[in-house]
């Protein structure tokens, strides 16, 4: 099996000859046919979260079951899938109560990853998939079926930008038609929040990054407003566009102290901050409690969108068949595996939403 593998956190990625396991009682095996760089892997590769090494990463992806375990129930060989992160029991405190991305089970590829180098031993699956490769084993909870009409490449991106961002709007908070909606940066999963807002009818949406570029792409998203933070004023501008009260909600997509600290700043009274992208280990946010309290506003967060699968994979994909929802409008490139250097790097320069690599 080719995969890219992180052999430390300061050497390239490099092409190696693999294997990998078969699946076992629950799961599945696919090949991979495409896999988006996330910001996430990157942040693991270049060790901000940690992690065991050498290890595969790769987490958005798509592709076609090849193999399924003992007890797998409701897919097959041939199965057009999406791959993510999300593994869930079903049956936990959490995800009794519909909260699978806290799921707090534990599983055979928690501990035992199912890959490994015939010489060098065990190859560690990085965040719960290891799709930069061929082929991946991960558990039947992490994947959901796509339609034959729906291509490899947006379909990959369904598998965490966008509901991550497009959920954090629509699962984990709700917004309301009519609130007044501000998304601090607006790369693959600002724009998802933008799009999540516009489905919602919020109004305002006003989005704020530090590139002119990226605010002309996130109008043509949906955002009403684009506000660059390198030269104009944040918070002067929401209230300004906002009645003078302030936004209703906050994104921040981003994991910059920065934004995090600044977004009850913009906050009006009753508001609500959400903490979408995530900083390094050990980054810390400072505000003043007691404005919050006596504000009434609250800062939560969000994981993975408080994505449900099942549900929202089916939505997803049926608004952008109907036209609702950019997919293929985030791809910036396509890469070939062995060309997924250049992808990496270019994500890493901010010159991508969302680079493809092709298998």
């Amino acid at each position: 099996m080719k995969a890219a593998v992180c052999r430390s956190f300061q050497a390239p990625l490099s092409i190696e000859e693999l294997d990998i396991g078969d699946p076992k009682q629950g799961e599945v095996k696919v090949r991979v046919k495409a896999c988006a760089i996330c910001h996430s892997d990157i942040m693991f590769m270049d060790g901000h979260w940690g992690g065991d090494l050498p290890a595969v990463f790769g987490h958005e992806a798509a592709g076609v079951v090849e193999e399924v375990g003992r007890d797998v129930n409701g897919f097959s060989a041939g199965d057009r899938v999406v791959i993510t992160l999300i593994r869930s029991c079903g049956a936990c405190h959490y995800c009794d109560r519909g909260d699978l991305v806290m799921c707090e089970s534990s599983f055979r590829l928690d501990s035992e990853s199912p890959i490994s180098h015939p010489t060098r031993g065990l190859v560690h699956q990085g965040i719960q998939a290891g799709a930069f490769a061929e082929e991946v084993v991960i558990h039947e909870s992490q994947i959901q079926k796509i339609p034959e009409a729906l291509s490899f490449e947006p379909a990959s991106l369904l598998s965490c930008g966008v509901i991550t961002g497009f959920g954090a709007v629509t699962n984990t908070v709700t917004v309301p038609a009519g609130a007044s909606v501000v998304v601090v940066g607006t790369g693959g999963v600002g724009l998802n929040c933008i799009q999540g807002a516009v489905y919602q009818q919020a109004d305002p949406i006003i989005a704020v990054d530090v590139s002119d570029d990226k605010l002309e792409v996130a109008k043509s998203f949906g955002a009403t407003l684009g506000v660059n933070a390198s030269r104009e004023d944040v918070k002067a501008s929401v209230f300004q566009h906002t009645g003078g009260r302030g936004a209703d909600y906050v994104f921040v997509s981003v994991g910059a102290k920065s934004a995090i600290d600044d977004c009850v700043g913009l906050l009006a009274k009753g508001g609500t901050g959400v903490i979408v992208g995530m900083p390094a280990t050990g980054v810390m946010s400072e505000y003043d409690p007691s404005e919050l309290a006596s504000k009434s506003q609250r800062i939560i967060g969000s994981k993975m969108g408080s994505t449900r699968l099942v549900e929202d994979i089916p939505l997803l994909i049926s608004l952008y068949q109907n036209g609702q929802l950019k997919l293929d409008e985030l791809i910036s490139g396509t890469y070939s595996l062995e060309n997924i250097n250049d992808a990496i790097a270019s994500a890493k320069k901010g010159n991508a939403l969302r680079n493809v690599v092709l298998l």
